[in-house]
């Protein structure tokens, strides 16, 4: 079955940087297209960046465009979330989902704090 495990997530500085990985299993990664959402408290899960599957092509929400940095390594089967100049605002549970399949992973979360 289509598995998903986010890491990287942590506590971290406004202006600070983190990576988040995707681990995936159960589907053929490379043909599927990937995309990173976050779940602010009290607040709907929205998309914050999608790539294709085979990385020729990326997309960002317009609070993070020029920030973060999303990209994919098929013979590993994962997909990156480079976060740079992060804000109080970046704050949530971050999560890896194809945009074409149901499954989730349990998010990793992000806390930018002083």
């Amino acid at each position: 079955q289509v598995q998903l495990v986010e890491s990287g997530g942590g506590l971290v500085q406004p202006g600070g940087s983190l990576s988040l990985s995707c681990a995936a299993s159960g589907f053929i990664f490379s043909g599927y297209p990937m995309a990173w959402y976050r779940q602010a408290p009290g607040m709907e899960r929205v998309l914050v960046a999608s790539i294709s599957s085979t990385g020729g092509s990326t997309n960002y929400s317009g609070s993070v465009k020029g920030r973060f940095t999303i990209s994919r390594d098929n013979a590993k089967s994962t997909v990156y979330l480079q976060m740079n100049s992060l804000k109080y605002e970046d704050t949530a549970v971050y999560f890896c989902k194809s945009p074409e399949l149901h499954t989730w992973g349990q998010g990793t979360q992000v806390t930018v704090s002083s």
